[in-house]
């Protein structure tokens, strides 16, 4: 999970935004710092050169510099966030020659479901891409706030109960990454990641195609199974017998799970937990 190592352009260009930002701050502390030594060095007590103005109060020379290079620092590291914030919306789509792969993600407790609308077929705690397709990801919560990431791609977001929200993404070498969730979300939170295989196109196909013959299915009825709070749950591929299904969750068609009914207004929170309202 090293950010420093990204496999995707969106992942490629937040490495930049770090580096850039950091060096751009370096640019003030760096100076600071070796003023800082530079004066205790002159200043010492055995230093006979050194001098002392008893009546100095002001010079307008020494506030020009000592607000203008933090100011510029400011506005140099503003406009890297505001153009990055920009370029790199979640929601703004990726430019390429082939049709983005749609996937509906479900943070539930805890552990994540993938859907595969269009080749029917989903997965629990782990991901499978095709390298070098856009990916567009749409997002929720059958339960409490939390949050998608993998790191080596870039952009973490988050998914709500009763909301959804985007992400495009894109994976440009074969392999396996790491991918967790990265906002806590009770007991099983630190359990809570998952693998993401990045596959040749031709093997991401012939991988749909094994999963929609899987023996399970996933239906309301098996989804109401897997939302049951779980930790270290294993891997698994399902047949989805039920495209919709994603919309039902984001929709509150299927009631949430009970840690998402906690924070459904009227609802009564969970066993234990005060009620903060």
């Amino acid at each position: 999970m090293n950010i420093l190592d990204p496999q995707g352009p969106i992942g490629a260009a937040d490495k930049t935004i770090l580096i850039d930002s950091v060096a751009i701050m370096l640019a003030i502390v760096l100076p600071t710092i070796i003023a800082i030594f530079a004066f205790v060095f002159w200043f010492r007590a055995g230093n006979t050169r050194a001098f002392y103005w008893p009546h100095w109060t002001y010079s307008g020379r020494i506030e020009l510099v000592v607000w203008s290079i933090p100011t510029l620092t400011v506005i140099l590291l503003g406009g890297v966030a505001w153009i990055g914030a920009h370029q790199l919306d979640p929601a703004v789509p990726i430019s390429g020659a082939q049709r983005p792969l749609t996937i509906q993600a479900v943070s539930l407790d805890w552990k994540w479901l993938f859907i595969y609308p269009e080749q029917k077929v989903a997965s629990l705690n782990t991901l499978t891409v095709p390298a070098g397709r856009p990916l567009h990801f749409e997002l929720t919560s059958a339960s409490v706030m939390n949050a998608f990431f993998i790191p080596q791609l870039g952009s973490m977001i988050y998914t709500m109960n009763g909301m959804t929200t985007r992400l495009n993404l894109q994976a440009d070498t074969t392999g396996t990454l790491q991918g967790l969730s990265s906002h806590f979300s009770g007991d099983g939170f630190s359990d809570m990641h998952f693998d993401v295989h990045v596959v040749p196109a031709q093997q991401f196909e012939q991988w749909t195609t094994g999963a929609a013959g899987a023996s399970q299915v996933l239906d309301e009825q098996g989804y109401q199974q897997i939302a049951s709070p779980s930790i270290n749950h294993a891997p698994v591929v399902y047949r989805l017998t039920d495209p919709d299904l994603f919309n039902e969750i984001a929709t509150q068609k299927i009631a949430p799970s009970k840690g998402g009914q906690a924070g459904v207004k009227g609802a009564s929170p969970l066993p234990g937990v005060a009620d903060a309202r």
